[in-house]
């Protein structure tokens, strides 16, 4: 076996032993005895927070299990889908778009869209935009811009994700019971 291959064996082991943390599986825990209703121990094992979980859940409104379900985010990807993205990370919450021009292609644009929180407030994005210019020798200078765009884009990203928020809300309370967690799915 050639050594990297050994060396990334060893290493996918050490990982897989050492990252199963408080709930090593190596280890189980023989003092409780086990539910026989396997929805019942389901639902026990969500509210442990056992199992493959994407995100902590906590009661803070950051509760997302997937992008497509966070208004914020949703609101965000629609605002600068013009553009070509270069960074897309749900769990860092942060897009940054590729450079872009329209007409002059001696001057471009990058924005920067931070995540501070999921819920739908004034201070919930931090928009950053760069702006590059060349000259005819190919040297370029990037600045920061902090006017009137800034401002509009996040506007219009709030207000895409207050409607998305609204029409989340309407499909959640016309959902039924989940008879597995007894919550609405």
């Amino acid at each position: 076996m050639p050594k990297i291959t050994k060396i990334l064996t060893i290493f996918l082991i050490i990982f897989t032993v050492t990252s199963c943390g408080k709930n090593n599986l190596l280890k189980p825990d023989w003092s409780k005895n086990a539910e026989p209703d396997g929805k019942k121990r389901a639902r026990q094992n969500v509210e442990e927070g056992r199992g493959i979980q994407l995100f902590k859940k906590e009661d803070n409104g950051g509760n997302f299990m997937f992008a497509s379900s966070n208004p914020l985010w949703r609101a965000s990807l629609e605002v600068v889908d013009f553009m070509v993205l270069s960074v897309v990370d749900y769990a860092g919450g942060v897009i940054i778009t590729d450079w872009y021009n329209d007409e002059n292609p001696n001057e471009s644009i990058k924005i920067t869209i931070k995540f501070l929180t999921n819920e739908i407030r004034s201070d919930a994005l931090k928009i950053n935009i760069n702006k590059k210019n060349c000259d005819t020798n190919g040297k370029c200078l990037v600045t920061t811009i902090n006017d009137e765009l800034n401002f509009e884009i996040k506007k219009e990203i709030l207000k895409k994700a207050a409607t998305y928020k609204k029409e989340n809300d309407k499909i959640k309370n016309k959902r039924p019971e989940s008879p597995i967690t007894n919550e609405k799915s």
